[in-house]
């Protein structure tokens, strides 16, 4: 671990004193629990804090930075986060980046961040309800919003004194930058903070052990290209624990902030959109937008979504069971506010459906006609020129081949009256945590602005991935619905869980 300057460890030990798994058989999902390395920690273990330098053994040469600002000290159990000038975004050297991840210099000021991610305990003692998917007070807390989040800020801020940060009206929200109560990142600071002066695809600047983060431990980082020769692979699979931890778990990045990697993924203030690539001071991302970046990954995201500059993104009044909250405040006054107002959604009731979907072993296609049955709608299946191996083995390649260039295979049948349908319900397996590439080709053929995309997804453990992620990227003018995650082909409650999910959604009363 890097060694933390002067000035961040005096302070540390001041106030922290005061203070898609399958198996062969079940052919159409890309997850394995085969060569699984048990990992040595129990599930719920807390690694030691590396950082055992005492106060009095600090160097007088180090350099103590200067504090400056709103706040002379940090709130308990914050960490002054000292500004400077990073290069955001990934080299196009990385393995299994992203488009979106173009590289470009940032200047980011002071600002304290939360070792922690926001508790189910803290939640609940702010807003009066948990929830959580999963139950534990000192679990992260999730399946909220963004907007949930900002209401969270708000409430906190008030509860402890201090100026809120945003001005909700609606789905209008309005960022006080000179408030000093709580607030979320914006996506500079966020992937600032997490790298913390590292250039690698994580802040351990190699690979990322189940041992280090909470995640999907049988998928480490570039187990795709070693799939099946894993001697070569510097990071072996490791445990898949199926469910968040405790926020003070692992060892945290070497500027002490806990689960920057794995457990949930963290909300920001940012839209999803396209990077300024011009040299940028304090950004706080596209001016308007349909969705929002969260970032870090989540306890069943495979490792290659939880490098430093991966950029994950869903509509801000959704939440899911693998999203959480990240606190920050400001260290030096900022200037001016920022007005975002959100995309209203659309009712799907009554509106002409169709069901599209791909499918290779029978999963996907399984659930198509059930949800078929209990609609009545019109089912399409996506079918291509070239179609994917019948062999497990060779499909393997295939599809983590195509996902990793961003192939567009190409379709063998289309849509001839999309402009027909309000409601697309979109079906596909959880390939490699994410979307078959089929499913871009589809996405990208068609306009789907003003129309409503509800997911399913067949999957062997690791539900939806970041699937959701993909198609809203591919489709950023569409509004998605609330999607399903089907274990398999879903067995016998299959039908009362489709029937659940259309009432949700408005398809069916």
């Amino acid at each position: 671990m890097k060694k933390i300057s002067a000035f961040l460890l005096v302070m540390s030990m001041l106030f922290t004193l005061g203070a898609c798994g399958g198996n062969l058989k079940e052919t159409e999902n890309m997850e394995t629990e085969n060569k699984v390395t048990e990992n040595k920690n129990t599930e719920n273990e807390i690694t030691e804090n590396k950082i055992t330098e005492k106060v009095d053994s600090i160097s007088k040469t180090d350099e103590n930075p200067e504090v400056t600002g709103t706040l002379t000290v940090p709130p308990e159990n914050f960490r002054l986060i000292q500004g400077g000038t990073f290069e955001m975004g990934s080299p196009e050297t990385e393995n299994w980046r992203s488009e979106d991840e173009v590289r470009h210099t940032v200047t980011v000021s002071d600002f304290y961040m939360s070792i922690y991610e926001v508790t189910q305990a803290e939640y609940a003692e702010v807003v009066g309800n948990n929830p959580s998917s999963f139950s534990g007070d000192n679990l992260p807390v999730e399946m909220v919003s963004w907007m949930d989040a900002v209401r969270y800020c708000n409430a906190r801020s008030e509860k402890e004194g201090l100026t809120p940060v945003y001005t909700v009206e609606g789905q209008t929200v309005t960022w006080n930058r000179s408030a000093d109560g709580y607030r979320l990142p914006t996506e500079a600071e966020w992937e600032y903070a997490c790298r913390a002066g590292t250039e690698t695809p994580f802040y351990t600047e190699t690979s990322i052990s189940a041992e280090e983060a909470n995640y999907y431990g049988h998928y480490p980082y570039e187990i795709e290209d070693h799939y099946f020769s894993q001697d070569n692979l510097s990071t072996k699979p490791g445990k898949y624990r199926q469910t968040t931890v405790a926020v003070d778990s692992f060892s945290p990045n070497p500027w002490g902030i806990y689960n920057m990697h794995g457990n949930v993924g963290e909300w920001v203030w940012d839209y999803y959109g396209a990077y300024i690539t011009s040299e940028q001071t304090n950004p706080t991302g596209v001016k308007t937008g349909t969705l929002r970046v969260y970032r870090g990954g989540g306890w069943n995201d495979f490792a290659k979504n939880m490098r430093s500059a991966y950029r994950a993104a869903m509509a801000e009044d959704k939440g899911s069971f693998n999203i959480g909250i990240r606190l920050v405040r400001n260290a030096v006054n900022g200037d001016g506010s920022i007005v975002s107002a959100g995309v209203q959604g659309v009712d799907s009731t009554n509106s002409n459906v169709l069901i599209a979907f791909f499918s290779w072993g029978g999963n996907t296609k399984g659930i198509a006609e059930e949800i078929q049955a209990q609609t009545g709608a019109d089912l399409f299946e996506i079918e291509l020129v070239h179609p994917y191996s019948s062999n497990y083995n060779t499909v393997l390649d295939e599809a983590q081949r195509d996902q990793n260039a961003q192939a567009r295979p190409e379709l063998a049948v289309h849509v001839e009256n999309m402009e027909d349908y309000d409601t697309i319900i979109l079906g596909y397996p959880n390939w490699w945590a994410s979307i078959p590439m089929p499913i871009a080709s589809f996405l990208e053929e068609y306009d789907f602005t003003g129309k409503t995309i509800i997911p399913f997804c067949s999957h062997g453990g690791g539900r939806f991935g970041q699937s959701l992620t993909a198609i809203g990227k591919l489709a950023p003018d569409a509004v998605m619905g609330e999607a399903l995650s089907v274990h398999y082909s879903g067995g016998s409650s299959l039908p009362e869980d489709v029937a659940a999910w259309l009432k949700e959604n408005g398809i069916k009363e």
